[in-house]
């Protein structure tokens, strides 16, 4: 099994953190057909998302959004490739305003 951690800082509130972390949970619900669950905390999120072959958290702090994701036997072989497109589309989304709509990145 691969893993990948990604961490993330940004200059957000809280608040607008969770409205980006919204926006991604949507995303990856329509585009990549995961399951995700949002547990709001005090002071930070959760999020767990899961399908096929991939596992994982999303952890929303007031400073930084980290991904932890568990890659199956299959898709470690594309871990690189993954790695490199998630990287992506989370700078894309972080530098978009909080209350953006677009569905283009994950």
């Amino acid at each position: 099994m691969a893993d990948i951690h990604i961490e993330r800082e940004h200059r957000m509130d809280l608040a607008d953190a969770r409205k980006t972390a919204a926006l991604w949970v949507q995303q990856a619900e329509n585009k990549f057909d995961m399951r995700c669950t949002y547990e709001e905390g005090a002071e930070s999120d959760q999020v767990s998302f899961t399908r096929s072959g991939v596992s994982g958290t999303l952890k929303v702090n007031p400073d930084r959004f980290e991904i932890d994701a568990h890659l199956g036997f299959l898709l470690g072989a594309f871990k690189d490739r993954i790695e490199s497109e998630i990287l992506k589309n989370l700078d894309t989304l972080l530098a978009q305003p909080a209350h953006s709509s677009s569905n283009e990145t994950l």
